[in-house]
């Protein structure tokens, strides 16, 4: 299968040329990689124009989006720049983000899911991050969700969904909206990927707010979103979090934010989201 990957990246010298090297040697090579050097002050740059001197398929293109690091907007913005630069001959499209190392068989079984089963939309493996030495599975890690940080479509799936929203919660909604168009989502738990730079490393305080607000414009509705809430403060260790995210809730409806999908979208999310809390409870 065709496979090409957008990887947006922001200052990301330290980790890109990790990223680019496990892929560089894949059991099965993408027929394009394009990275998109976001407003980078560092080397990012640089090294990405290195790979692309000795790689073909590797391509770098340059954006300058709001410096401001806010999830969900700036790094969805900087994926379509790249997207922008590739054809539509690919079968299979990822998000990838620049802080990677991916095992040598990741796009090689990636692939393989896609073309088992022609009802999987969606498929990826899980992140580990570094603690105490050992790689260990990231937190917000979940058997049916697959990371914002390695995202792979099949383009029938990616164009049912009408791609990837610039806001916070698009790598939520996308897996929701897939599940609508009756696309499966296919998650490995044998492709362990070492995510190089925790998540929400560099939100600041202007994104405090963001996952309430998202939680609001994914159609949740309130009680929903006070679970979403609790148990995403619950992984993340700080009750603190609880309390913005409701905040943030609160304060997108008060100023009648948009949502991010239609009235029968929501009721469809909201059932689906409802039915697998009942499944875990009971």
């Amino acid at each position: 299968m065709k496979i090409y990957i957008v990887i947006p990246a922001h200052n990301e010298a330290e980790y890109i040329g990790e990223t680019l090297q496990s892929l560089v040697v894949q059991t099965l090579l993408p027929r394009q990689v394009v990275v998109v050097d976001d407003a980078s002050t560092d080397n990012t740059a640089e090294i990405v124009a290195l790979f692309a001197q000795k790689y073909p398929f590797i391509k770098l293109v340059k954006s300058n989006s709001a410096k401001d690091h806010l999830p969900g907007s700036k790094v969805i913005n900087a994926f379509y720049k790249g997207y922008a630069a590739l054809d539509e001959s690919y079968d299979i499209i990822c998000k990838f983000d620049a802080d990677l190392i991916f095992p040598k068989d990741y796009l090689e079984k990636i692939s393989y899911h896609f073309e088992q089963n022609p009802k999987v939309g969606m498929a990826g493996g899980f992140c580990e991050i570094e603690k105490n030495e050992n790689w260990v599975l990231e937190k917000l890690t979940g058997k049916d969700h697959i990371r914002g940080a390695l995202k792979a479509y099949r383009k029938d799936c990616f164009e049912d969904i009408n791609g990837l929203k610039p806001a916070m919660g698009w790598d939520t909604v996308d897996e929701l909206l897939a599940q609508y168009h009756d696309w499966q989502i296919k998650t490995d738990e044998t492709l362990r990927v070492k995510h190089l730079k925790p998540t929400g490393k560099n939100y600041g305080k202007t994104s405090k707010y963001k996952q309430g607000e998202a939680f609001y414009s994914l159609g949740y509705g309130f009680p929903l979103s006070l679970v979403a809430s609790a148990k995403l403060a619950f992984k993340k260790g700080n009750i603190n979090f609880f309390k913005d995210y409701i905040r943030g809730y609160q304060k997108a409806k008060k100023e009648k934010r948009p949502l991010l999908v239609s009235e029968e979208e929501g009721r469809f999310i909201r059932n689906l989201r409802w039915k697998k809390i009942r499944k875990k409870l009971f």
